[in-house]
């Protein structure tokens, strides 16, 4: 699938490097084609990291997609560089009066804050408006899922006594959703994270059908009815090594951190880990991009607009 991006963006030739198709704005603009527009929040401190984990993930399709990265601009990194946001990164204000064929929202490493105490809190809860009323399908990861449910549903979160951390089986429920086509009846995903949404406020809420879940981490995908939000507790665009360099981090700073579950071979972490999620989590964002993105947008965008609940 073609992915276009800004041209001198720096994941450009680590992708190109895999031989992932990426398309300039001169070539893109003579395909007689409306390719897909998607959005990404990206919430995550190590912005590039999750750029590269996430244009990886959306580019197993023949889908031409254009990319817009958008950040908060309330909350200042401390990552990322701000001439790397300011050129690469659009914000809400830039973003308000247009419409999108797709939207992710990414985690973020606040989810022992309320929610309310998150410095971007209302500007986050303004991308939400809009996604409800100017998104087809808006796809929640980790954080962002539980900060959606919230908002959207009232949903709280809940502490959980020790971070769920490491790679984690999964049973698929509703095998003829299409989100879930193509899935195994058991597959593995990520997950690092110190909270959960009440998995039973959400069982019990009929505006909401799961679709997998685990006996050790949960609900891991459910999605609205509608298709129109999908909400996603772990992190399937992880790279082999992200988990790692979180653990490493961790126990660099003295953090009391068990070691990731199912993840290197051995429990051993000089040992290189296994990668055991990565055509799921491709199915996953294949299957949204298809089923809940592409076969629901009307080609001309100012029709998306939608009733706000």
């Amino acid at each position: 699938m073609p992915i276009r991006t800004p041209a001198d963006m720096p994941v450009n030739d680590i992708l190109e490097h895999e031989n992932i198709f990426l398309m300039d704005e001169n070539r893109a603009m003579h395909q007689d084609i409306r390719p897909i527009e998607i959005g990404i929040l990206n919430l995550m401190p190590l912005k590039e990291d999750t750029e590269l984990a996430l244009l990886r993930s959306l580019s197993n399709t023949p889908l031409q997609i254009d990319v817009t990265f958008l950040c908060t601009k309330s909350h200042m990194a401390t990552h990322t560089s701000k001439s790397h946001l300011n050129k690469f990164y659009e914000t809400y204000d830039d973003i308000k009066d247009r419409q999108m064929d797709g939207l992710i929202v990414t985690g973020a490493p606040v989810e022992l804050l309320d929610f309310e105490e998150v410095d971007y809190w209302d500007e986050f809860t303004k991308i939400l408006d809009w996604a409800k009323a100017n998104v087809t399908s808006t796809m929640f990861l980790c954080w962002g899922a539980q900060a959606a449910m919230y908002y959207y549903y009232g949903i709280k979160k809940i502490t959980l006594p020790k971070k769920l951390f490491g790679v984690y089986p999964h049973k698929v429920l509703h095998r003829k959703v299409p989100l879930v086509r193509g899935f195994d009846d058991l597959f593995w995903a990520p997950h690092s994270r110190n909270t959960e949404v009440d998995d039973e406020a959400v069982r019990n809420d009929d505006r909401f059908i799961i679709l997998a879940e685990s006996n050790e981490a949960g609900i891991f995908l459910c999605t609205t009815c509608d298709g129109s939000e999908i909400y996603c507790m772990g992190h399937p665009e992880y790279d082999r090594m992200t988990l790692d360099k979180e653990y490493r981090r961790d126990l660099a700073k003295g953090i009391d951190i068990d070691i990731p579950v199912n993840y290197y071979p051995d429990n051993d972490m000089n040992k290189k880990p296994l990668l055991q999620w990565r055509g799921h989590a491709n199915t996953l964002y294949t299957n949204w991009l298809n089923y809940y993105v592409y076969q629901n947008t009307p080609y001309e965008m100012n029709r998306i607009k939608k009733e706000l609940i």
